[in-house]
């Protein structure tokens, strides 16, 4: 949360070219959330988050940015897409379910840092039970000098247990009944807690010891998950994890283009779409909502909304909306340039990926410098002429150009292979200036 907004653009930087304008507006959002954070309780209230709204075509990286951000980040952070929504008393998910989504996340991350600070005390509990089946304990009644050796043993043991060389001996189990959670957030809490309540009850019905014979290694796994619910507290997980989706939570809202009711196509949206927006007005202005783990206020969770807004305009949302996204920014199209900077200079682009992939049949994959600028030049052709998909499009060309190289790759094991700009030619200009060719083609 302390990264400054340089350090926020700067990681953006590796993974989403240009677009300057919506990395610094998101990353001025995150840093005041921070700044809220070092406030007295009382003015924590009063400031609320400055919801953005980013308006852009398809492929230019509105939601590359929100899936580096969840990855760079350790805040609740979800994604969703709004055209999922329906309104109340329609047949979907409503509105509310994307809040018990955000908790759900929330207690995950907590949930794998209390696991982390009890790590040293879950691997000794997994340790001594497997030595425990390995090696059974000594009688009540033995020496000392039985008693040393048995030490010794236990020592010997444990080394080769954490080793790994008794990864493949088998010992039988007594696993323990774990307690499934029930996680689907589109069902109102008092129904999931019915259906817990249940799960509990044929759980306690159903109680005969349940040994099974299993490796070494997979016991791990178990004794790992059996270790994790008896050391660490659920309660204070969920309580922890509701304070951080409130004062902390991210809700990325993917196509909120779709909802927007366009008064030229109006005869034909779906009716729900403007009672989506009343259902979603409440949530952004600041509401409570009730989950099975508590209840959540929504006042400073950080709402980040995105659409292309090719059929509709921002103003087509309802005014009450459009006032809850008071930070708008324009992304640009991608330009020829742009598209081969997204090849050449993004970390792990397209490119390393099929080098990388390659690789593995022992074939040495090299794009030459002006076969990568001809890519990026037909793949800005094939946008103008065809449907702009931006930096997607890169995914088709690519393949079209390596799917005979890929097919083959075994024949060229220990060579090297050389994309040249005219094999690029060849592959590509036929179905580019053929309208219908890459209209279906790429």
């Amino acid at each position: 949360m302390n990264l400054t907004p340089k350090e926020i653009v700067d990681y953006l930087d590796k993974y989403v070219i240009s677009q300057h304008n919506a990395k610094k507006t998101i990353a001025l959002a995150l840093r005041t959330r921070y700044r809220r954070m070092q406030l007295s309780q009382e003015l924590q209230k009063d400031i609320t988050p400055k919801n953005i709204l980013m308006i852009g075509s398809t492929g230019v990286g509105k939601t590359e940015i929100s899936r580096r951000l969840a990855g760079m980040m350790k805040v609740p952070f979800i994604k969703v897409e709004a055209s999922k929504y329906t309104e109340v008393g329609f047949v979907g998910r409503d509105v509310e379910s994307m809040i018990r989504d955000l908790v759900v996340a929330s207690i995950s991350i907590v949930k794998a840092e209390k696991e982390e600070e009890n790590r040293e005390k879950i691997e000794n509990y997994v340790l001594n039970k497997i030595v425990e089946k390995l090696l059974p304990p000594l009688p009540s009644g033995a020496s000392e000098s039985k008693k040393d050796d048995y030490q010794r043993l236990l020592e010997a043991m444990e080394q080769r247990v954490l080793s790994g060389e008794m990864d493949d001996k088998i010992i039988e189990l007594e696993v323990e009944k774990i307690h499934v959670e029930f996680n689907d957030t589109n069902l109102p809490p008092e129904m999931a807690k019915v259906q817990e309540s249940f799960s509990k009850v044929f759980s306690q019905m159903n109680k005969e010891d349940n040994k099974k014979e299993v490796t070494v290694k997979d016991a791990k796994s178990i004794l790992k998950s059996e270790a994790s619910a008896k050391l660490i507290d659920s309660a204070s997980i969920n309580a922890e994890a509701l304070k951080r989706a409130e004062d902390g939570g991210i809700i990325f809202l993917d196509e909120i283009d779709k909802i927007a009711v366009s008064e030229k196509f109006q005869g034909r949206n779906d009716p729900s779409k403007e009672g989506v927006q009343r259902d979603l007005l409440p949530i952004v202005e600041g509401s409570s909502v009730s989950t099975k783990y508590g209840v959540i206020n929504t006042d400073h969770i950080l709402f980040i909304a995105a659409g292309a807004f090719h059929l509709c305009k921002p103003s087509d949302l309802i005014p009450e909306l459009q006032g809850r996204f008071p930070l708008r920014v324009e992304l640009e199209s991608l330009t020829q340039e742009t598209l081969y900077k997204i090849l050449t200079q993004t970390k792990n682009s397209l490119l390393h990926q099929y080098e990388a992939l390659l690789s593995t049949e022992g074939m040495k994959l090299v794009f030459e410098d002006e076969a990568v600028r001809a890519i990026a030049k037909l793949t800005h052709r094939t946008n103008e002429i065809t449907e702009d998909i931006g930096a997607r499009r890169l995914h088709t060309v690519l393949e079209r150009v390596l799917e005979d190289i890929s097919f083959h790759a075994d024949e060229y094991k220990d060579k090297e292979f050389v994309i040249t700009e005219k094999l690029v030619h060849e592959k590509l200009d036929i179905v580019v200036e053929n309208d219908d060719l890459s209209r279906y083609i790429l």
